[in-house]
């Protein structure tokens, strides 16, 4: 896909995939980049538009877990669910717009593979004042 995945790491006890069958249930990944990790809370920090660039950088760091237990990206046959979190300030109602930067992103990587059902939601804090979360089930081809 011509990518530069991050390397994954963890804040905690756990691993970044787990394969079941034909599924990958992959953890919450955090906004991480090149420039170090976002930090923030939407619509009081931040706005719609550098949260969208967060659930894109999550994004990148769940398919980094899911390449470590695939090997090959490639063998996604479906993005299948997206959860995600939105870390919100008062009054603000804009998670599915925040989220969509993470769901363009897949759409535009795996085309109609990347077609999934989605959910939003709009939180008080989350772990490091990290802006967004997302975590995502995956189905896979091959053994």
């Amino acid at each position: 896909m011509g990518l530069e995945l991050p390397q994954r790491r963890s804040a905690g006890q756990y691993v970044g995939a787990v394969r079941s069958g034909n599924l990958v249930f992959v953890s919450g990944a955090g906004p991480v980049g090149p420039e170090g990790m976002v930090t923030g809370k939407l619509g009081v920090e931040l706005n719609v538009q550098a949260g969208q660039e967060a659930a894109r950088l999550c994004v990148l760091n769940c398919l980094s877990a899911l390449q470590e237990v695939l090997g090959d990206l490639d063998r996604v046959s479906r993005i299948v669910k997206l959860l995600a979190f939105v870390n919100s300030g008062p009054g603000f109602s804009q998670q599915h717009v925040v989220v969509d930067g993470a769901s363009s992103f897949l759409l535009s990587l795996f085309s109609d593979k990347g077609a999934h059902a989605r959910s939003s939601v709009g939180v008080a804090e989350l772990p490091m004042n990290i802006p967004v979360e997302v975590e995502m089930t995956v189905e896979v081809e091959g053994p």
